[in-house]
């Protein structure tokens, strides 16, 4: 009977002889036995405790965290602006065009815009050039060379300047979101795939998603410590929808061509379309009397050159000849212009600037009810 049990080493303890000393010696070894359980359960006790009080603290700070965001509760709606791309065929060189669109994208950093709509008009190649310099601009630095290879719409655009959005992240910089881009690269042994979110490594997420497509990754605090220390980091791929709607978080805008006038309504990207439309024109009412109500959609259409009646008689599928019939508001967003005319691009940063604090104001209103 050599050997241990129940922390008890029988080589070490004698044998009794008689009934009276075995007696003796099976209530000691049940004692010993009892305190070996004993302290085994105050051990597993002292864990959970401490599990516990982790557990705890994990908690207490995500209730603090939570009401540090508290107040950074994301709007529920959606500001877009409908452009011609013709407005690019008055420029004189090909670097003026680049130039050009780049100035069309800016006003889109402003946080209440998340939606661009170029090519009002045949799908020519001034529409196709804005809608790739626009997709150009909103990407992040680190993924261009993946989405946009060399192409001629996009010789000059060195000359663009950056929108600086707060998507577009350096390796350094750390944040609750960022891009990426699924790389063909199969993660060992577990589901989901590996992203290149612009760090020093990549990024597993939870999903198997095809390579080469544009994600956003949702990540834990404290994730360039980990890859500091050559620690896997870990994500969750999110809607691209949720850094603005849950966070407040701009992040960046959306392009999409309409053929026509007609289009850039029934074509859009929301199911249940657009609940305000605002047109803009010198011949419509002051800015000033604006009130854009209720709305979860809003879509803000500027003209060409010759603006948007031009458009609607280009257009075969509408059949009105007085542009204002097609919106909530036709507004005139510069009243009292010296000036016979506004360039396109200056009427987008005239019109955003105008509307901006009566839309500010209204979101503000909605969250203090």
């Amino acid at each position: 009977m050599a050997g241990e049990f129940s922390g008890v080493d029988y080589k070490k303890s004698t044998l009794p002889q008689n009934a009276k000393d075995w007696k003796k010696w099976k209530e000691e070894h049940k004692a010993q036995k009892r305190k070996w359980n004993e302290d085994k359960l105050i051990k597993k006790l002292e864990y959970e405790k401490r599990r516990k009080l982790q557990e705890a603290e994990v908690k207490k700070d995500e209730e603090e965290e939570g009401k540090k965001k508290k107040d950074l509760k994301g709007c529920q709606y959606t500001v877009a602006i409908a452009i011609p791309g013709s407005i690019l065929d008055n420029a004189q060189s090909p670097e003026l065009r680049t130039y050009l669109a780049g100035q069309a994208g800016f006003p889109m950093e402003n946080r209440t815009t998340d939606g661009t709509f170029a090519g009002v008009g045949k799908k020519g190649n001034a529409n196709v050039q804005m809608g790739r310099i626009l997709q150009y601009l909103e990407c992040p630095q680190y993924l261009r060379k993946v989405f946009f290879p060399q192409h001629k719409d996009l010789q000059y655009a060195g000359l663009l300047n950056p929108l600086d959005c707060p998507h577009h992240m350096k390796a350094d910089e750390e944040t609750l979101y960022r891009e990426g881009v699924v790389l063909d690269k199969p993660p060992k042994g577990g589901d989901g795939s590996f992203v290149n979110i612009g760090l020093y490594r990549e990024v597993q997420i939870d999903k198997r998603l095809k390579p080469g497509i544009r994600v956003t990754v949702q990540l834990k605090p404290g994730y360039l410590e980990k890859i500091e220390n050559k620690k896997k980091v870990r994500g969750v791929v999110v809607s691209p929808s949720v850094p603005y709607t849950k966070s407040d978080i701009y992040w960046g805008y959306n392009v999409r061509l309409a053929a026509s006038l007609s289009k850039v309504f029934t074509e859009s990207p929301h199911p249940e379309g657009y609940d305000l439309l605002v047109g803009t024109s010198e011949r419509g009412e002051s800015v000033d009397e604006f009130v854009p109500g209720k709305f979860r959609h809003m879509l803000i259409v500027f003209g060409g050159v010759k603006g948007l009646e031009y458009s609607l008689d280009a257009d075969q599928d509408l059949h009105i000849d007085d542009p204002s019939l097609l919106f909530n508001h036709y507004l005139n967003t510069c009243p009292q212009q010296g000036s016979r005319t506004i360039r396109t691009e200056e009427a987008i940063l005239v019109t955003l600037s105008a509307i901006r604090p009566k839309i500010t104001e209204r979101c503000n209103d909605e969250q203090l009810t």
